[in-house]
């Protein structure tokens, strides 16, 4: 990946409303990471201009796109006020552009508690290049609750809760909206909370009856799309790249070019979900979300 000087603006649609999605759980491993690298591919396939921000200090986003910063600022230099946000950002696979993590970022949740606002520093940061996506998409680190999850809210548009289909997902599902609820009401704000359902495998009786489970517990605030569970999806993070430049035609391509069609429908103009359907997707229903600070 590079460093470029100046960030092109690849979009079709300069001066739009900036769109921030977070994505968010209670705990790892249930495909967020996952989601939020393949999200962005998604979009960008389409044209979008779409930034990516490694929010975990962990840094699996930064290492699924193939960067592994060395003396180049990164999301902790940013939030630390060392760098600005455009030294940070680097391009990557499909036209995806990135602020890289690392582990310094724990440095920032150190700090946090000396300084004032520590919360608001990452949307200071994005309207300083508001003008130059469509999209950011933010990965959480594996909790909702913190410094790091809260810069997140505070930026986003929606929250996006990524649940596995598997054992005690419902649980922390849960777990994690009231999280949500309450970090929205320490900001005084609220903000659309959405579900995806992830790491789905049909042939499982209880993948079945939890998917149906979320259904009834979340309603409407479920993606249509579900994230089967894919080879290709466990492949892509080893080479450095999206599903979608791995293998354009695998079911996880299929699947994130869904979500990709259903998040433009929610949240983009109309012309994205032009562009998507062109792509031969079908339109997903439009459907009332949850909020937090509500009382689900």
């Amino acid at each position: 990946m590079t460093s470029p000087t100046s960030i092109p603006k690849r979009g079709r649609h300069p001066g739009r409303p900036l769109q921030v999605l977070a994505l968010v759980n209670q705990k790892g491993g249930c495909g967020k990471t996952t989601t939020a690298v393949n999200l962005a591919g998604a979009l960008a396939q389409q044209g979008e201009r779409v930034l990516l921000v490694d929010m975990d200090p962990q840094a699996h986003a930064t290492m699924a796109l193939g960067c592994a910063p060395m003396d180049e600022p990164t999301l902790a230099e940013v939030l630390l006020e060392e760098a600005y946000i455009e030294q940070a950002i680097q391009s990557g696979p499909l036209g995806i552009d990135l602020v890289p993590s690392r582990p310094r970022l724990v440095e920032f949740e150190e700090a946090a508690e000396r300084l004032l606002h520590p919360e608001q520093r990452l949307k200071v940061s994005l309207d300083a290049v508001r003008d130059r996506y469509d999209w950011v998409v933010v990965d959480c680190p594996p909790r909702a609750e913190g410094v790091l999850c809260a810069n997140a809210l505070f930026a986003c548009t929606a929250a996006f809760l990524i649940v596995e289909t598997g054992a005690f997902s419902l649980q922390g599902a849960l777990q994690a909206m009231r999280v949500l609820n309450e970090v929205g009401e320490n900001q005084g704000r609220t903000y659309e909370v959405r579900v995806v359902g992830t790491l789905f495998d049909r042939r499982m009786r209880l993948a079945r009856e939890l998917l149906v489970a979320l259904h009834a517990r979340f309603g409407p605030a479920m993606f249509n799309t579900v994230i089967r569970t894919s080879v290709r999806l466990r492949e892509a993070p080893a080479v450095g790249l999206p599903v979608q430049a791995l293998d354009a035609s695998c079911r996880a391509t299929q699947d994130f070019a869904a979500l990709a069609a259903e998040v433009a429908l929610m949240f983009g103009p109309e012309s994205d979900l032009a562009s998507l359907l062109q792509a031969g997707m079908d339109a997903p229903s439009h459907k009332p979300a949850l909020t937090a600070c509500d009382n689900h």
